[in-house]
């Protein structure tokens, strides 16, 4: 594509062939248009002379900069980056029916309980989130550089892939700061899914407020919303929203769960929608199970599937890597991993293993670094509360002090019996020396993680092939 397409009557010099689009000057090459993207993190316009360098022929700015290729200005890069990458790439999100999930904690559970009854009905779907980037059961082979929405260059990328793959839908999670950030400016969603509100990256929203009204952007942008309304803020979506709504929970709703039965192999209710009544199943357990199969159908009925045929995917659907994943193992005791790695979902999935434990239930948990650092104590007094013994540990310390962490989460810490063990490793590896039969031993945090992030650092770190290297020793 040509430079004068992409920039109409912006693009004023000899015009060039545009062969790709990069955010990072280590890709450019002859042909490349940079973006520079002032980001958390860094300005990629401090990067432009070494894009220019490795063969960029032009270069977006939103700031000025001196170079010998030609630079187009605008307001904002990143809402600038949405719209050239849509022209780019075809405009594919245009001809995929999106779904987006935004909500603190259950976006990723309810993305595939969505893409299960999708496919149950012969749909052909995408979906992108912080597990993986799939359709069907195929990876995409387009890895994003953010855990959970990609930015909007790499978005269209994705959808474009898709499309190739014959996908029809992609579901997607939505975060808070994708929202904020311009992530997904010019997407439409068929239906947008308000899961809950908790605790979470105050470290960028600073208040819950803030929080809240980035979250609730994404329904300016949907056709139909999904919210839970059980949920304090889902009560103030519901009320305020400006698309058709579909309100989901256990009372005072347009889709409401009764006579609900929670064991260790999943939930069971009865779903009751204008007039009809059904029972429904999902073979994962716990309390906030109920709500993520509730937003799953409310899905589904705004995007005109029947009850019934919802209802019959959400039975196929089995657990996700990563929630409530119970390891493989030889043992008289569990081991389940969670991603738990807020106040409210840890307190979720260990009131959720308290409801049908035999023995003790003993919690690995910790705390990220270089993330919102009020929620440390809290988590620490749910987490040293609600299990029979806790293990105090590392998550992903990224470039804070692991210590300096630790000593946040014990100042919450009231009473119980719990070790703090840095290294989360040695952690899993006592956790698993005293636990007996019956007990259940919970790894929280790091959920689908095979990493765990040391400064800036990678280093893999698979609690699967952790837990299997100690009980084969």
């Amino acid at each position: 594509m040509f430079a004068s397409e992409l920039f109409g009557e912006k693009w004023i010099w000899e015009d060039v062939e545009i062969k790709d689009i990069t955010i990072d000057s280590r890709e450019a090459e002859c042909g490349t248009l940079f973006i520079c993207i002032d980001g958390q993190n860094t300005d990629g316009h401090k990067f432009a002379q070494s894009a220019e360098k490795n063969g960029a022929v032009a270069i977006l700015a939103e700031k000025e900069i001196s170079c010998g290729v030609p630079v187009v200005m605008c307001e904002n890069t990143k809402i600038e980056m949405a719209k050239i990458a849509s022209k780019f790439y075809g405009n594919p999100e245009k001809k995929l029916k999106l779904i987006g999930i935004t909500g603190t904690n259950g976006k990723t559970t309810v993305s595939y309980l969505v893409k299960k009854i999708l496919e149950n009905m012969g749909k052909k779907v995408g979906i992108i989130g912080t597990n993986e980037i799939l359709v069907g059961e195929d990876a995409v082979g387009i890895t994003s550089s953010t855990p959970t929405t990609p930015n909007s260059l790499e978005l269209r990328k994705i959808f474009a892939k898709m499309l190739k793959m014959g996908a029809e839908y992609a579901v997607m999670e939505v975060s808070s700061h994708a929202l904020d950030l311009h992530r997904v400016y010019g997407l439409n969603y068929e239906v947008g899914v308000f899961t809950n509100l908790t605790r979470d990256h105050l470290d960028y929203h600073k208040t819950m407020e803030n929080y809240f009204l980035a979250k609730a952007k994404l329904f300016d942008i949907s056709k139909v919303g999904v919210i839970n309304s059980d949920d304090e803020y889902g009560k103030r979506l519901v009320n305020s929203v400006p698309c058709q709504k579909i309100a989901v929970g256990t009372k005072d709703a347009d889709i409401v769960a009764e006579d609900i039965e929670i064991d260790e192999k999943g939930v069971k209710f009865t779903v009751k929608y204008k007039g009809e009544a059904a029972g429904a199943e999902l073979g994962i357990s716990g309390m906030f199970s109920v709500y993520n199969a509730l937003c799953a159908i409310g899905t589904a009925v705004g995007l005109g599937i029947s009850l019934s045929d919802a209802l019959d995917g959400l039975k196929l659907a089995k657990g996700v890597k990563g929630r409530l994943e119970l390891v493989p193992t030889d043992t008289d005791y569990a081991v389940i991993i969670d991603y738990a790695h807020t106040p409210d979902g840890l307190e979720n999935v260990l009131n959720t293993i308290n409801s049908y434990k035999r023995g003790r239930l003993i919690a690995v948990f910790g705390c990220g670094g270089d993330r919102d650092a009020t929620k440390r104590p809290i988590m620490g007094d749910i987490g040293t509360k609600l299990s029979d013994i806790a293990i105090i540990t590392s998550d992903n310390p990224r470039t804070e002090d692991p210590k300096k962490i630790i000593e946040d989460i014990l100042r919450g810490v009231k009473g119980g019996t719990y070790e703090v063990i840095e290294d989360r490793r040695s952690a899993i590896g006592y956790a698993l020396s005293i636990a007996k039969k019956g007990d259940v031993v919970l790894l929280a945090g790091k959920g689908q993680e095979t990493y765990q992030i040391l400064g800036t650092e990678k280093i893999h770190f698979d609690e699967r092939e952790i837990v299997k290297e100690f009980l084969e020793k």
